[in-house]
């Protein structure tokens, strides 16, 4: 890691990216572009990261290596650079890359992982609880750069201005809000809001059709082609059923 990150500037996608779909990559996109925009930040002193934790791939129960390979060949095939990290709080990911550089790092998130964020049960574990770990997130040059939530009842477009935190933790949110720590991704793609990994996965796993657009079409062909998340085998199981 030291090779990779020593005196850059750090910009981390965290996701299940199981599989990385056409949400992930506009996420990648636009909180690019607004990253270089940054002084002292550009495409050669940059690297990116897609992290995956293991924390998030014990969910289900016993972490299934397969799986998670699948995830980071499927990233790799995009030119992606993966990490696997045990870390299940933001700020230990922070922590770790700023072993090796002190320069400018971004976090691009959705609003849910930021409302995540804000939740105190995440560091109960701290004996300054969530202000310790607030003090370790987001220290000097660190920018979250968010995602917007298409809510699926109303329709409605939710971003920094809208999201809702516990009562408790709203001033401590408006602070961070208003010193330029998070910035909305704004030229996002509207036609994409709704499509979700966990819906494509389930689609992939009942060997349903239609996910193929939902994703990359490097990815697409690569599920295919690869017979990553047992593709194959679903897909026979789901026409035998129909006939």
């Amino acid at each position: 890691p030291a090779k990779i990150l020593y005196k850059k500037n750090i910009l981390a996608l965290r996701g299940s990216f199981r599989p990385v779909t056409k949400v992930n990559m506009d996420m990648y996109e636009r909180s690019k572009e607004l990253f270089f925009k940054e002084s002292k930040v550009s495409e050669e002193t940059t690297e990116i990261i897609f992290e995956i934790t293991l924390s998030n791939l014990r969910a289900e129960g016993e972490i299934d290596e397969r799986d998670f390979m699948d995830r980071a060949e499927l990233l790799c095939s995009l030119g992606q650079t993966v990490m696997i990290s045990n870390f299940q709080e933001y700020y230990r990911v922070v922590e770790y890359f700023s072993r090796y550089s002190k320069q400018r790092m971004g976090l691009t998130m959705g609003v849910q992982n930021l409302v995540d964020v804000f939740d105190e049960k995440y560091y109960r574990h701290l004996s300054g609880g969530i202000l310790e770990a607030f003090g370790k997130l987001f220290f000097k040059d660190l920018k979250v750069y968010l995602y917007p939530l298409k809510d699926p009842d109303t329709g409605e477009i939710i971003d920094s201005d809208g999201l809702k935190v516990h009562p408790r933790m709203k001033e401590l949110y408006k602070f961070f809000k208003y010193n330029g720590r998070v910035e909305d991704i704004k030229n996002y793609n509207p036609e994409i809001l709704d499509v979700y990994s966990r819906e494509v996965l389930k689609m992939i796993t009942e060997g349903k059709d239609g996910w193929e657009d939902m994703l990359p079409e490097k990815t697409t062909n690569m599920i295919k082609e690869k017979n990553l998340f047992h593709y194959q085998e679903n897909k026979k199981k789901a026409d035998t059923e129909k006939v």
